[in-house]
C-alpha cells in the first residue's frame, strides 16, 4: 500500500508558473506515476506521465509545451511544473500511482492523493 500525498497547489495569476509536488510514503521507483485534474463540474481527466525509470514521458495536448513531469524516486517524489498558466487549469490535481491499465485512463490507477486545488486568476 502506497500513500500519496500532493502539495503546491495555490492561487496564481495567468502566465505564471508554480510547482506541485507528490510525495509517496513508500518507494516508487518502479511505479509508473500519473498526474492529473479535475475542473468543477467535469471528469477527471489526464494531465501527465512519466515512466518507472523517468526516461518516458507524455503528456495531454492542452499542456503539451507548457507542464513538465519528473521523479526523484531517492526523495519519493514527483513533480509536475506548470508554466504559462491560464484559467483553463483550473482544477483540483490529482497524483496517482501504478497503473494496471492505459496511463490516461483514470479507472487504471492504483493509488491516488487526495488532490491540491489550482486556481489561476487574473
Amino acid at each position: 500500500q502506497v500513500q500519496l500525498v500532493e502539495s503546491g497547489g495555490g492561487m496564481v495569476q495567468v502566465g505564471g508558473s508554480t510547482r506541485l509536488s507528490c510525495l509517496a510514503s513508500g518507494r516508487i521507483e518502479t511505479f509508473v506515476m500519473g498526474w492529473f485534474r479535475q475542473a468543477p463540474g467535469k471528469e477527471r481527466e489526464f494531465v501527465a506521465v512519466i515512466s518507472g525509470t523517468g526516461g518516458a514521458t507524455d503528456f495531454a495536448d492542452s499542456v503539451k509545451g507548457r507542464f513538465t513531469i519528473y521523479r526523484d524516486d531517492a526523495k519519493r517524489t514527483v513533480y509536475l511544473g506548470m508554466n504559462s498558466l491560464g484559467s483553463e487549469d483550473t482544477a483540483v490535481y490529482f497524483c496517482a500511482a501504478h497503473p494496471l491499465g492505459p496511463y490516461a485512463s483514470v479507472d487504471a490507477y492504483t493509488y491516488w492523493g487526495q488532490g491540491t486545488q489550482v486556481t489561476v486568476s487574473s
